[in-house]
């Protein structure tokens, strides 16, 4: 069984495989900013006058249902480009972005960023193999509900972050990573379409067998091969 969150590898973010000349002239066209913890960088619904680059920092990514609640969809973190797809379609903003550890980012307004993607056309391919490759990820989420029980969701879901945070700050000597969002059960559990009891209750099968160790907000993995292996258990 393939890990259902599994992706092809994380890949770098956006501002990692812009060539120096690109960033000058995105650094010319921006404004930075610093968001603090908590604060949105986008609302879902506003309308879609600016992108942000997150040079650094952790977000997550989150849709209103119609009942009010907040379901995560994603994290973003260091060198990702934020509310591209609604400026590049016109239409307003599908989700809420907010600040899970203190973010400063640079705030391109749609008129530049356009403009800046017409005079760096090979850019273009980049931003539209981003937009592809969130829609697989959402399309993993969605195998990952019907497929797999909590463990083996988690222990996925785990295994992408550690690496992907293993872009951003290298392993500890003893080969341990530890995960870059600071994300409690509750957002964990929201993520992966389950309950904050059955997170609480995967992690701590996943302590007693070594592969993590976890604290307030904070998740370490332990052994990522043996993560990895145990996410593809069979039901």
């Amino acid at each position: 069984m393939v890990p259902p969150y599994a992706a092809s590898s994380p890949r770098p973010g956006f501002w990692a495989v812009l060539d120096p000349a690109q960033r000058a002239a995105l650094r010319r066209a921006a404004r930075p900013r610093q968001y603090p913890v908590k604060t949105p960088l986008v609302y879902q619904g506003d309308e879609s006058d600016h992108v942000i680059i997150m040079e650094r920092g952790w977000a997550k990514v989150t849709s209103a249902t119609e009942d009010g609640h907040d379901v995560v969809l994603a994290v973003r973190g260091p060198g990702d480009l934020i509310a591209e797809s609604a400026v590049l379609g016109g239409r307003t903003r599908s989700a809420t972005v907010t600040a899970l550890s203190p973010v400063r980012g640079l705030v391109v307004s749609a008129a530049r960023f356009t403009g800046f993607l017409d005079e760096h056309p090979d850019v273009w391919m980049l931003v539209t193999s981003t937009f592809v490759q969130r829609l697989d990820d959402s399309d993993r989420r969605l195998t990952a509900q019907m497929s797999s029980r909590g463990p083996q969701r988690l222990a996925a879901l785990l295994t992408d972050l550690a690496e992907l945070s293993a872009l951003h700050a290298p392993p500890a000597p003893d080969g341990s990573i530890e995960i870059g969002p600071p994300l409690s059960q509750e957002e964990l559990g929201s993520w992966m379409d389950a309950s904050r009891e059955t997170v609480a209750r995967a992690l701590n099968g996943l302590r007693g067998r070594g592969l993590i160790r976890t604290g307030w907000r904070k998740i370490v993995i332990m052994d990522l091969p043996g993560l990895r292996e145990f996410a593809k258990e069979p039901d």
